[in-house]
């Protein structure tokens, strides 16, 4: 099968190369969304991608959607860099309903977590967002989901509340500005029950 890349920009950290998703990149995908423990927090929901075909197609839908988002919006691929591995997928998408604000997500393989990856990514797609004059980004936590949502508010991320606003499901919202990816400025607001109990 040949490869097939999109527009999505390519972005570099110290550690990671954030590039378009490559219908190649079939199997790594499948083993970050063919496991249930990344699938079960998606929003929208997304069940886990049962098989190599399944993944070729989705990467295929992905790969189309990202022609028609405009910049900075975009699907990626997380690789890393002193192996060239896919551990990872990450997301500046229009969160519904309006398309009105970017959410910020990623994905990681769990045999990676607790590396960091998740808050560089973090501030390589928020920086890459607010060079293009996007003037707040938006991630979207489901109730429970302490790791993710430690993570955004280790980026700076400040919780404004819950909605089912976005998807129709119950979740917690994080909003970044430009200002907040400053490491010094002041600890970020914690959510009620962050155990999700």
């Amino acid at each position: 099968m040949s490869t097939q890349t999109w527009t999505t920009h390519p972005l570099t950290t110290k550690r990671l190369t954030l590039r378009p998703w490559q219908v190649d990149d079939a199997q790594a995908a499948l083993e970050i969304y063919g496991h249930a423990e990344v699938t079960r927090w998606l929003s929208p929901d997304m069940d886990r991608v049962p098989d190599l075909a399944a993944m070729r197609l989705l990467l295929q839908q992905w790969g189309a959607e990202s022609a028609r988002l405009p910049v900075p919006a975009g699907r990626w691929a997380i690789q890393r860099n002193t192996d060239d591995r896919v551990i990872g997928g990450a997301v500046l998408l229009p969160l519904p309903p309006g398309d009105e604000d970017l959410e910020i997500g990623w994905q990681l393989r769990p045999d990676t977590w607790g590396n960091g990856y998740a808050t560089e990514t973090t501030h390589a797609l928020a920086g890459w967002a607010f060079s293009q004059n996007v003037q707040e980004i938006f991630a979207v936590v489901r109730p429970g989901n302490a790791r993710a949502a430690a993570t955004v508010r280790k980026n700076g991320m400040h919780w404004v509340g819950e909605t089912t606003k976005y998807f129709g499901v119950e979740l917690q919202v994080f909003r970044l500005r430009a200002a907040d990816l400053d490491l010094a400025a002041p600890a970020a607001l914690q959510p009620p029950n962050l155990s999700g109990d």
